[in-house]
């Protein structure tokens, strides 16, 4: 097995998790509708479980978390939420439709992730000790989860007659 690349695509896997987590947060604390905190609060319980099965995964595999790539994912996300307060200052649709996006881009790229452990499991053991299926069918109900929401934050901000905003 080539360590080293899986070690660092696991970790960036698991960082893209910390990203995920903070932006679902952000969007819990806007003043939105009790709906949308409801379900973003489920939303991020599941994906808090989905980083525990990953980190079971790099556990059983030896693998330590690079704390490196946590911080620069967490930093990355401070830096995604000042440019979604400077695109959106008021905490509308825009800014929800961009964290909705990132949220189902992130869960996206999860998928894939499980997608490729699956296929690397073929031929590589000890990367079968996850239930992929069930992995990749949680990440695709996620993302259909997501979609009204994030095609209800589209419309509410393409479709108005909200201000231009100022660049």
């Amino acid at each position: 097995m080539a360590e080293h690349r899986l070690a660092t695509y696991l970790n960036d896997h698991l960082s893209g998790s910390v990203a995920a987590i903070e932006l679902l947060d952000h969007l819990r604390r806007l003043p939105l509708a009790e709906a949308i905190t409801r379900f973003a609060t489920g939303l991020k319980a599941e994906i808090e479980a989905d980083r525990g099965e990953l980190e079971t995964l790099m556990s059983r595999l030896e693998v330590a978390e690079s704390r490196p790539r946590q911080a620069a994912a967490w930093v990355s996300e401070k830096l995604t939420r000042l440019k979604l307060s400077l695109d959106d200052r008021k905490d509308g649709p825009l800014r929800q439709l961009e964290v909705w996006e990132a949220v189902s881009l992130g869960i996206e790229g999860k998928r894939l992730l499980w997608r490729s452990l699956a296929a690397a499991a073929e031929t590589e053991p000890g990367l079968g000790i996850l239930d992929y299926a069930r992995l990749i069918r949680r990440a695709e109900e996620q993302r259909d989860a997501v979609e009204p929401f994030r095609v209800e934050a589209a419309r509410m901000t393409l479709a108005g007659d909200g201000p231009v905003p100022e660049y």
